[in-house]
């Protein structure tokens, strides 16, 4: 789905690339998806940082948190403060129902209640075990992250009160994608996840060995070694992932790995390598896993670079540009001239926070060489396959099967789950093969190419210079 442009200029092709990723989507007879952001993306608690002498900046709410937890304040009211606790990797999250079903959402706790189950369980947790999310400061709230992974009485207590610990990959699947309050707990839970995650693996310092300290609310970590004192900042690692097409047999190339769930088939994707232009790593990868010689790649231009700015975890390209402009100059940036992007925190611990950067890709060759120590298989498909992938397989049911599953075990009742079973024709016979779903970039990159309305008028557009990065 990924076009990507560096200019700062106003072009329709922010419009119109919605226009050809989600509303043509709509016309398939199973589905209507209606997203205003990816999965992951979206976070409104951060969006903005607050200057440092703003009482909602990070230090200045670390300050008076301290305070709270030492009772040296006993007002526990203002600012309002609201804590979501981790265990092994997973939120806190509850369950309501609706007219559409039941709708998961993060088990946020007050200070004053969480202050009592840490008590009650023995934790007793220092000022560096508190992760500032962000705030609002309309609303007087202000948001922290903790791990609880030490408190085993937690579960029970909390479990009392219909909360669980639930994997996030799980609720990316029960997310309804066409409801921005939860796609916006989604983003929520993936920062503070990938946040975590990236503290539990920086204890020591990659420099000199010393044990590392938070700083800055948990926004960045600093040595501890007087004579070292490096600073540490959360830790993003960027992904090209690309659906590389044949123009004249009109088919895609997708693959499959041995850890994918049985029948789905998805786009290539490798990680960017130092020194390396986004579109230089698609062209290595596509080679390196498939043997595909890759032309042209749609995106206009990158520029491996050691300064600019750098990305913090769950955050997507257009919401960096937005935010360090902001902290940067004070100017407000509205439209941004680029596709989208995707963070996916939910990858492996050692690798906290990817950020997914996605392209077509034209190949000039078109016999396959798997890299078997990379990939299971790949294989071209034609238009016609991957559109019936796409228009049987039923997303919104699974969506809302995974949604009644997370309620279930929210009451106490946990039960196995199968994801796969989900994606059936509508005979109710397993399809024979089904693509990522809607809370996956791949998804987007596959259909916009399926259903592609308009196609050819933006790749036209892409074509036309239109700045560099070199420029910012």
């Amino acid at each position: 789905m990924l076009f990507l442009l560096s200019s700062l200029s106003t072009s329709p092709l922010l419009s119109l690339s919605k226009t050809l990723s989600l509303q043509t989507l709509a016309r398939r007879p199973t589905m209507s998806i209606n997203m205003a952001f990816h999965a992951f993306a979206g976070n409104s608690i951060k969006s903005k940082t607050p200057k440092s002498s703003d009482p909602f900046s990070p230090n200045s709410a670390l300050q008076t948190l301290k305070s709270l937890i030492l009772g040296q304040i006993q007002d526990l009211s203002s600012p309002n403060f609201r804590v979501l606790p981790f265990r092994k990797g997973r939120p806190l999250a509850g369950s309501n129902g609706g007219d559409s079903g039941p709708k998961w959402h993060l088990g946020w706790l007050h200070l004053g209640d969480c202050k009592v189950f840490l008590e009650n369980s023995g934790v007793n947790l220092g000022e560096e075990s508190w992760i500032f999310l962000g705030s609002k400061p309309e609303e007087d709230v202000i948001y922290w992250a903790i791990d609880v992974s030490e408190a085993n009485s937690l579960v029970g207590e909390l479990g009392s009160r219909q909360f669980c610990f639930v994997e996030l990959r799980t609720l990316m699947v029960a997310t309804d994608w066409s409801d921005e309050r939860a796609m916006g707990d989604l983003a929520v839970a993936g920062h503070a996840r990938a946040l975590l995650e990236w503290h539990n693996n920086s204890h020591f310092c990659g420099h000199c060995g010393e044990k590392t300290i938070p700083k800055e609310a948990g926004r960045r970590r600093q040595c501890s070694s007087e004579l070292c004192k490096k600073r540490i900042y959360p830790r993003v690692d960027p992904v090209v992932i690309m659906l590389v097409i044949d123009r004249e047999n009109d088919c895609v190339l997708l693959s499959r790995q041995s850890r994918f769930v049985p029948r789905m088939w998805s786009c290539l994707a490798g990680f960017i390598e130092p020194g390396e232009s986004l579109e230089e790593a698609v062209r290595r990868e596509t080679w390196e896993e498939t043997g595909i010689e890759v032309g042209e790649v749609i995106y206009h231009s990158s520029q491996p670079w050691p300064g600019i700015f750098f990305f913090t975890p769950g955050e997507s390209l257009e919401e960096a540009v937005r935010r360090e402009t902001w902290e940067e100059t004070g100017i407000e940036v509205g439209e941004v001239i680029y596709h989208s992007s995707q963070p996916w925190p939910v990858g492996p611990n050692s690798m906290p926070c990817q950020l997914m950067v996605g392209f077509f890709a034209y190949a000039k060759s078109l016999e396959i060489n798997v890299d078997k120590e990379e990939l299971e298989d790949a294989q071209w498909h034609s238009r016609e396959d991957v559109k019936k992938a796409l228009s049987f397989a039923e997303y919104k049911k699974a969506q809302q099967t995974v949604a009644a599953k997370v309620d279930q075990m929210c009451k106490g009742v946990e039960k196995a789950q199968n994801l796969t079973a989900d994606f059936n024709v509508e005979s109710g016979e397993l399809a024979t093969m089904f693509i990522p779903g809607p809370f996956a970039i791949a998804h987007h990159l596959i259909s916009s190419w399926v259903f592609q309305d308009g196609f050819n008028g933006v790749e036209t557009h892409m074509k036309q210079p239109s700045g560099s990065l070199s420029n910012l």
